[in-house]
């Protein structure tokens, strides 16, 4: 089946104010192009799930998207706070954010759990500190077998999952390499998956490095493709991390005032991710633009 469209066809007939919702990638392959979509088509109360709310969630909670945030850690990596999720989750904060925190393997643990089918998951963990005594949605059993008591998280099925990857098919077969998050996981724990690739081959392309695809077709939804989608996230063999960026995020995203005008600049006054790319400029782009470095092909031959 061809599930090729665009971003904003993928993101109005999946995503819908109240879903629930996983943009996922670790540092790597983090789709703000989809981000910058939901925060146009004016997406509302959402429930914002991931083990690293990094900036593309600050978006999206400045923007007035989210209204709670599953998560395991916050933060601008490197530099510092998330300045729109700190003023959200502040006692004095008229649109105060629902906050429910995990562990990075607790959370993931949830993922897990889902996409086996299972109720529940797990962990030898949680005895050590305070998140279990904050979140009720950590609980113990005992093992059958020992008898010593574990923790457990619930299994997590997100309504939508986004998941960018460097190639995908027609098809939704999409294939990653390099640095992983979780991807696979919650693919197969969502009810729908957004697949966002660089490039669009065929599957006969997929079939002969079989070993790279991460997320299978058969679970995706839509297929979007969408070049630069994570900027400012790096894409393996595609480009590099906009480090200045991280850096500028800082200062524009202190004040509400100069987060809004670059939220009126960036998204709201562009169309699409052309758009969005037109107004980095091409500087940007060309310094940021990976240089090759092939992998020695295998032989899958028999």
């Amino acid at each position: 089946m061809d599930k090729l469209c665009s971003m904003r066809e993928a993101i109005a007939s999946s995503v819908t104010s109240g879903s629930s919702l996983v943009i996922d990638g670790f540092t790597h392959l983090i789709c703000f192009a989809a981000g910058h979509e939901i925060i146009r088509q004016g997406i509302r109360d959402l429930t914002a799930i991931r083990l690293t709310p990094d900036l593309v969630y600050d978006q999206l909670i400045e923007a007035g998207c989210v209204k709670r945030l599953v998560f395991s850690w916050a933060g601008n990596p490197g530099v510092g706070s998330l300045h729109a999720l700190r003023r959200r989750s502040e006692a004095s904060s008229a649109q105060r954010l629902e906050l429910e925190e995990y562990s990075h393997f607790g959370l993931l643990s949830r993922f897990l759990a889902a996409s086996a089918g299972l109720p529940f998951w797990p962990l030898n963990n949680y005895f050590g500190g305070d998140i279990a005594q904050a979140n009720p949605s950590i609980r113990t059993v005992a093992c059958p077998y020992t008898g010593k008591v574990l923790a457990t998280v619930p299994a997590l099925h997100p309504d939508v999952a986004i998941v960018h990857c460097q190639r995908a098919d027609r098809e939704g077969n999409a294939q990653v390499w390099g640095l992983l998050g979780s991807q696979k996981e919650v693919a197969f724990a969502a009810r729908k998956v957004i697949v966002v690739a660089e490039e669009i081959v065929s599957t006969e392309a997929i079939r002969r490095d079989p070993n790279r695809t991460l997320v299978p077709g058969i679970i995706v939804s839509h297929v979007v493709h969408e070049p630069w989608g994570c900027h400012p996230s790096f894409v393996q063999g595609f480009h590099d991390r906009d480090n200045d960026f991280y850096v500028q995020w800082e200062e524009i995203s202190r004040k509400p005032e100069s987060y809004q005008a670059y939220l009126d600049e960036f998204v709201f006054g562009v169309e699409d991710r052309k758009g969005y790319l037109k107004k980095l400029g091409s500087g940007v782009l060309d310094k940021l633009r990976a240089k090759p470095r092939p992998c020695e092909g295998v032989d899958y031959g028999y």
